[in-house]
């Protein structure tokens, strides 16, 4: 009998699936002409399954919306991006470049502020102020002073419903704290894989999908390696939303917003409604992958 489901795990070859109608979890394993093909399930795939026997089949894998490597993950929606603003400290380029990574892959990125209790009033009255300016460009920013306050993680669980959700952001930047205050079993899975990992083994690590307040949450932090290369001067810009806004009223299409005459973003940079730090990151990005171009 076929049917439609969710993979949420997967261990040496099966992979267990959320079947879309009862929401039971069937274990399968993936037919041999995938391997044939080289295609390989990942956790967060829609797939199609027969679950006739005691053990059931992957029979095609749906188009993707997304996938990433890091961590092996299909279909995600969202990412929470943990931003430290101290020990690491609070990095403007650091946080545009994974805002585009998430931007470049098709998923909305939320910006969580941690360690804020570090810095003197004045200090966090700064980077809160820094931080409005990506509330304005239309990022939704969580930034009390007390990070993990019950009534702050609460707002950011209601995000999660009918999500799938993945955690990134520097290391040390605090993810794991964020995810045990969220869900206690979520915080004890990825404290087990920081502790294999820091042994030095090169462990695959299999990403799992937790069923968290109506929606999917990974246990898995990811995005740990975070460069530019799959992003052209082209696509650049179109990864800002708050380019975005203004770019259709630039004189030419596909203004890069560097030396063009009458560009509109430039015009609201001047006016304070582009965040100059923000622009400053992108020529800065703009330069990299063009010295790219050049060395390949």
């Amino acid at each position: 009998m076929e049917k439609t489901g969710r993979i949420i795990k997967s261990i040496s070859g099966f992979y267990d699936v959320l079947d879309d109608e009862s929401e039971e979890l069937i274990r399968t394993r993936a037919r041999g002409n995938f391997r044939k093909r080289k295609i390989k399930p990942l956790v967060g795939d829609k797939v199609k399954f027969d679950a006739t026997g005691d053990l059931g089949y992957i029979l095609e894998i749906l188009p993707r919306d997304n996938s990433l490597v890091r961590p092996p993950i299909a279909n995600v929606d969202q990412a929470i991006v943990v931003t430290s603003s101290a020990e690491p400290n609070f990095s403007s380029n650091l946080l545009d470049k994974i805002l585009l990574n998430i931007e470049h892959n098709g998923i909305t990125p939320l910006i969580y502020l941690t360690k804020a209790d570090l810095l003197t009033n004045e200090q966090y009255l700064e980077l809160k102020q820094t931080l409005s300016g990506y509330h304005e460009a239309g990022y939704q920013v969580f930034d009390d002073q007390d990070s993990y306050n019950e009534k702050q993680v609460d707002k950011l669980k209601q995000t999660f419903a009918n999500k799938v959700t993945v955690f990134t952001g520097q290391s040390g930047a605090g993810k794991s704290t964020l995810l045990n205050h969220i869900d206690k079993d979520l915080g004890l899975a990825t404290a087990a894989i920081s502790q294999t990992l820091n042994r030095g083994k090169h462990t695959t690590r299999q990403v799992s999908l937790f069923d968290i307040f109506d929606g999917l949450v990974a246990d898995t932090p990811g995005f740990s390696s975070i460069d530019l290369q799959t992003i052209t001067p082209e696509e650049l810009p179109t990864l800002y939303p708050e380019f975005l806004r203004y770019s259709g009223e630039c004189q030419f299409r596909g203004c890069r917003h560097v030396n063009e005459p009458n560009c509109k973003v430039k015009e609201e940079l001047a006016e304070g409604k582009i965040m100059q730090s923000r622009y400053d990151n992108y020529l800065y990005f703009l330069n990299e992958i063009n010295s790219y171009k050049k060395r390949y």
